[in-house]
């Protein structure tokens, strides 16, 4: 994989890490249309994405952040790379796997302490989170397909379609879930989820766009190292516990980077 990809998506994961502690607690100009081939992809991911958010906020809900995001992103590139060798025929080779593997084992490891139960891990927490680790998994390869399809240059042009989809459904969900008094409960944070909404933008525009130049398992697992951002800010903002596994966590993460460098 070229440095600058490799870096730009390492960056994407730091944006990553920041929504979702927002969550806790501007694309380009757009240029054209995505090809009609892209379409259906789009429409699928926008659902994928409903449920993402609601699995997601559920685990929240419940569960830490420094819990529920390792496991929810750390359960995913394992998955996405079978996933796409599978049915998009990709090869990543043996540093390809062994990057993913070491890192996702690092991700994981980073969750067995989360934090408000340090003798067990939540089992509800849990579930929710390898569900969202599921769809994760699976907008990952719908929107690694439906980028390739929009056309040459229209990574932009299929982020933007995708996020403006997406907008209207979160809502929806929120409404379903919450009734109409989640409006104003929601208004004092307004600040937060603009700032969380435009980091989530930013780092996933910039995972689609490296995807139409790198393979989709590996983009997907370095998008994972988020998490050793999220662990920071579970650490010094949130205040939870830093134990000796997280410090080895980095570690294999690390080394998985290496190797994925490689690839």
């Amino acid at each position: 994989m070229e440095l600058f990809v490799f870096l730009a998506v390492l960056f994407a994961a730091a944006c990553h890490a920041g929504w979702n502690a927002s969550i806790k607690r501007t694309l380009d100009a757009l240029v054209g249309w995505p090809a009609l081939a892209a379409w259906p992809w789009l429409i699928a991911s926008i659902v994928v994405h409903l449920f993402y958010f609601a699995g997601l906020i559920e685990s929240y809900r419940v569960g830490d952040l420094g819990q529920v995001y390792p496991i929810a992103r750390g359960a995913a590139p394992m998955m996405t790379a079978t996933m796409t060798t599978i049915f998009v025929g990709e090869r990543l080779g043996f540093y390809g796997w062994g990057g993913i593997v070491l890192l996702a084992i690092g991700v994981l490891l980073l969750s067995l302490r989360g934090g408000r139960d340090l003798a067990k891990l939540d089992r509800v927490a849990v579930g929710f989170a390898l569900f969202t680790a599921v769809t994760v998994c699976a907008y990952s390869v719908v929107d690694g397909i439906g980028v390739r399809l929009a056309g040459p240059g229209k990574a932009t042009a299929y982020s933007f379609v995708l996020f403006v989809g997406i907008a209207p459904v979160v809502v929806a969900y929120a409404l379903v879930r919450r009734g109409y008094a989640v409006l104003p409960q929601m208004a004092p944070f307004w600040k937060i989820g603009l700032g969380g909404g435009a980091l989530a933008v930013i780092s996933y525009s910039i995972a689609i766009w490296a995807m139409t130049l790198a393979p989709i398992a590996i983009v997907a697992a370095l998008r994972e190292t988020s998490v050793l951002f999220g662990a920071l800010i579970a650490v010094v903002v949130l205040k939870e516990p830093l134990r000796p596994a997280r410090i080895v966590a980095a570690l294999m993460i690390v080394c998985g980077l290496m190797l994925l460098r490689v690839a």
